[in-house]
């Protein structure tokens, strides 16, 4: 039985009572295997962009591509927005057999104020990738130029970045981007795979497929905190403003039974801004007629916090950036699948969340 067999037998187990949500089910996942094999390290996003852009067209979507930012539009493109950032974490090659975390690499640190999610997390994900395999791409056309293995990672703290020790990327030049070699897992109703940001970029696809109307933006360099930026010029030359911008992203928790105590998790506000009161309770709201179980990760990360000696960030997301940027004028909130293993290629996500997650968009279609 192949895998995706597989996982229709286990959504019938977990929801017999919509047996039409496993055929969507596994559409998603199909779109998802395609768009994984695809490399999107963060700065090098142009390739990805290409093959984005081309699934889009073949819907019928309207697809104009901008420096760091594709926009995909539909024939009502203000009834709904949604943004996802589609860039990865991975390795870029900054000297003669040389590694850094692509992210953190001294050009993007201006952008960084250490109290966003991936910085703090860098201590815990340190020593996580030894023996990971990884390949080379040329940085704009994607083309492979060869496949290594991590030996050894290490935090600098001269270069205050994550170094890696790679074996057979020898002869790389400094500039290339070396993406994790990634495949979607499955396993006992859950996937794995390096799913920031690419299962939000497969969800936004399939809603076209299914009819999806309104406006879609997906983002260059999130995670080295520019996308926002990107985002911001896109509303700036189009002269709009709006409240009603949903981010899709994953959000990571500290183990599996933290991630199971909802399907998707909402936001009222990060570290830099409140979001949009009005679509946040619309999307609980829409959660509580479906039945979907949801959460607030600031609530979440505030109760974490009573308990330690050092308390958590809420994070500094492309939502809060382009809200405080802009004095709410551009505005909404975030709606995410919880996830394990955040910032690894085995990021984990349950079938049921994801589930969840399309027939709550299928709501605006």
């Amino acid at each position: 039985m192949s895998p995706l067999n597989m996982v229709v037998e286990q959504l019938v187990a977990q929801n017999a009572s919509l047996p039409e949500g496993v055929a969507e089910l596994t559409e998603l996942l199909e779109i998802l295997q395609l768009l994984i094999r695809e490399p999107s390290v963060v700065g090098s996003e142009d390739s990805f962009f290409r093959v984005l852009r081309r699934e889009l067209e073949e819907v019928g979507a309207e697809v104009t591509y901008y420096h760091g930012v594709l926009v995909a539009q539909g024939d009502r493109p203000h009834d709904l927005m949604l943004s996802a950032h589609i860039d990865r974490h991975g390795l870029l090659c900054t000297g003669p057999n040389e590694f850094q975390y692509a992210a953190f690499i001294a050009g993007n640190q201006s952008e960084l104020t250490g109290d966003s999610v991936s910085e703090q997390m860098l201590n815990t994900i340190e020593h996580r990738f030894q023996g990971q395999r990884v390949q080379a791409h040329l940085p704009y056309t994607g083309t492979y130029i060869g496949q290594g293995h991590i030996t050894r990672s290490y935090i600098c703290p001269e270069r205050k970045n994550l170094i890696f020790e790679v074996d057979g990327l020898e002869h790389l030049q400094p500039g290339t981007p070396i993406a994790f070699l990634d495949r979607l897992q499955f396993n006992d109703g859950y996937i794995s795979a390096q799913l920031d940001n690419v299962l939000s970029a497969a969800i936004i696809l399939f809603l076209f497929r299914c009819g999806f109307a309104g406006t879609a933006l997906f983002t260059a360099q999130e995670e080295s905190g520019r996308s926002w930026r990107y985002a911001l010029s896109w509303f700036q030359r189009q002269q709009l403003t709006t409240q009603r911008l949903v981010a899709l992203d994953t959000s990571p928790y500290h183990d599996r039974a933290a991630a199971d105590q909802q399907l998707v998790t909402l936001r009222r506000k990060d570290a830099s801004a409140d979001f949009a009161t009005g679509i946040t309770q619309e999307l609980a709201d829409r959660c509580t007629q479906l039945d979907i179980p949801y959460s607030y990760k600031d609530d979440y990360i505030t109760a974490q916090n009573r308990t330690r000696t050092k308390p958590y960030s809420l994070g500094r997301t492309e939502m809060g950036r382009l809200t405080a940027a802009t004095d709410g004028a551009i505005s909404g909130t975030t709606l995410q699948v919880p996830t394990t293993e955040y910032h690894t290629p085995n990021e984990t996500a349950s079938l049921a969340s994801v589930g969840a997650m399309i027939r709550l968009l299928q709501t605006y279609i």
